[in-house]
């Protein structure tokens, strides 16, 4: 069986391409498709960089990219590199507590007398609202308190995710919730897709894209190498390549 460079270089070979075709339509650069075809994998900055360019690769030629990706897996993958593994939940909190708080007489005592003075303060208040509309006083509103009472009140946060991918030119894209859960998404896609929950990771292959979280677009960097982000419905931050998913 050939191997990953032999079966890259021989497809581009069988198509008349040379370096420079594939470097324009992949936006990869030309030293890391030499290296990929060399089979000198640490040019790249990492296996998250390699996996995603063996599969922009592939696809362009027209393979099926995770042959390449499981191959580069198998062969080249150390066995400590291992993939982050869910959490178990977490415990709730007085879960292992047998016996709730205990109060012992004098705490009981004070309690009373907190409610006494609460009331007192109460029936205080009240008779002196009373007396004041007995005299006919009328207390004056004024102008800032008056629109402070009109403003709207500001939307809740949103408690969920919704994120928008728009591609400029077919881009690989994968999605998941978190490390250690299951991948939502993992394909090229052409058109825009939506994805929605409580937090998500996206790992794009081509940065040429529009990204719109809850209505709002985020800033991608340019440049030539894939890019991760993590989202939660109150932060929206880059992430390191070997955080990102399917990796």
């Amino acid at each position: 069986m050939p191997s990953i460079g032999e079966t890259l270089r021989e497809a581009r070979m069988r198509q008349r391409l040379d370096i420079a075709d594939v470097e324009a339509r992949t936006k990869i650069r030309a030293k890391y498709l030499r290296a990929l075809e060399n089979e000198e994998f640490g040019m790249l900055p990492g296996p998250t960089f390699v996996k995603t360019f063996l599969r922009t690769y592939a696809e362009m030629l027209g393979l099926d990219p995770h042959v390449l990706v499981e191959a580069y897996r198998a062969d080249y993958e150390g066995e400590d590199e291992l993939e982050l593994q869910p959490l178990g939940p977490a415990t709730a909190p007085g879960r292992d507590r047998r016996y709730g708080p205990r109060f012992g007489p004098g705490s009981l005592a004070l309690l009373a007398l907190v409610a006494v003075l609460a009331l007192l303060v109460v029936i205080g208040l009240t008779s002196d609202e009373d007396g004041s509309e007995g005299r006919g006083e009328r207390a004056e509103t004024t102008p800032t308190e008056t629109a402070r009472a009109t403003e709207p009140e500001p939307p809740p946060p949103p408690r969920r995710v919704a994120l928008r991918v728009v591609p400029a030119t077919p881009t690989y894209v994968c999605v998941d919730r978190g490390p250690g859960t299951p991948v939502l998404f993992e394909n090229t896609i052409e058109s825009p897709r939506r994805w929605r929950g409580r937090r998500l990771r996206v790992l794009l292959g081509k940065r040429d894209v529009r990204l719109v979280v809850n209505g709002e677009q985020v800033e991608v960097t340019p440049g030539a190498d894939p890019i991760s982000f993590a989202f939660t419905p109150r932060r929206t931050r880059e992430i390191p390549g070997e955080q990102a998913p399917c990796v």
